[in-house]
């Protein structure tokens, strides 16, 4: 699939957005009424960057809890060849 994490398998999920109309009951109003719902999606914080996996450098897709846990090992970074 297209927008999954390589690591925890975490994708897009459905949900609703509630639109809701009224005044609280302890701000002195009779309470809030939902006046609909309409259909969403939450969408992972996907990212395709270099790690090493099996001791290989690879390209992979990586939400932002799983780079942030340091689920993936980053590779060292390579000097270019006219660097001194």
């Amino acid at each position: 699939m297209a927008r999954v994490c390589d690591f925890c398998d975490r994708g897009t999920e459905s949900g609703a957005q509630v639109a809701r109309r009224g005044l609280p009951k302890k701000q002195g109003g009779i309470g809030l009424r939902i006046t609909g719902r309409t259909k969403r999606k939450f969408k992972v914080n996907i990212q395709r960057v270099t790690g090493l996996v099996q001791g290989q450098r690879k390209r992979v897709k990586v939400c932002g809890r799983c780079l942030k846990a340091g689920k993936l090992i980053r590779p060292k970074v390579r000097k270019a060849a006219g660097a001194a």
